[in-house]
């Protein structure tokens, strides 16, 4: 169990880890395990979406994705133009003394391969979490994220993941509640 334990800590390190990328833009924060949280419920979403793909596989590589970035960081693309990480290295020390280690090694795997229909999948909702965040930011009067979004959008691979991107961009950030809101006052009662 001991080996649980450790996982479990080095898990739960990715909660103090911030993602590098809005150093640059200038705005916002998050936290690898915050980032890891919304790009895990994004999947769980598409899997809703699309019944015929392995819903477990596509959250388990949605949850894992980051794990890496417990023992090398979060790497933005400007560090990763100078700077080279072993992704599979850390897997395996974090993995080897699990008697399930094998079977996170290979999904993290076909993550980094992203040749399933999964692994597609779940790099989208990666890429998903980070539109929802460029979007919160334009909506509160933020423009760098502007200049960011083609770059991201261009990263979607599935019919999926770009319905629910340009879903989110045609959304602003707080009409789920201020609709909810509203209907309260009309005295329709919150839902849809």
């Amino acid at each position: 169990m001991k080996s649980i334990a450790d996982l479990l800590f080095e898990a739960r390190m990715l909660k103090n880890i911030p993602r590098s990328g809005f150093q640059f833009l200038g705005a916002g924060r998050e936290s690898v395990a915050e980032h890891v949280y919304s790009t895990t419920f994004i999947a769980y979403v598409m899997a809703e979406l699309q019944p015929e793909v392995d819903a477990l596989k596509l959250i388990r590589l949605c949850l894992l994705h980051d794990l890496p970035e417990a023992r090398i960081g979060d790497m933005n693309s400007v560090q990763k133009a100078y700077v080279q990480t072993d992704e599979t290295k850390a897997v395996a020390d974090a993995t080897r003394d699990l008697a399930f280690g094998p079977a996170l090694a290979a999904l993290a795997g076909e993550y980094r391969d992203g040749r399933s229909p999964e692994a597609r999948l779940a790099h989208d909702a990666d890429q998903i979490a980070l539109i929802l965040e460029l979007k919160d930011l334009i909506d509160i009067g933020c423009e760098p994220p502007t200049t960011w979004l083609p770059h991201v959008l261009a990263r979607l691979r599935t019919e999926t993941g770009k319905a629910i991107a340009a879903a989110v961009l045609a959304t602003h950030r707080d009409a789920w509640w201020r609709e909810a809101a509203t209907a309260c006052e009309n005295g329709a009662g919150p839902g849809r």
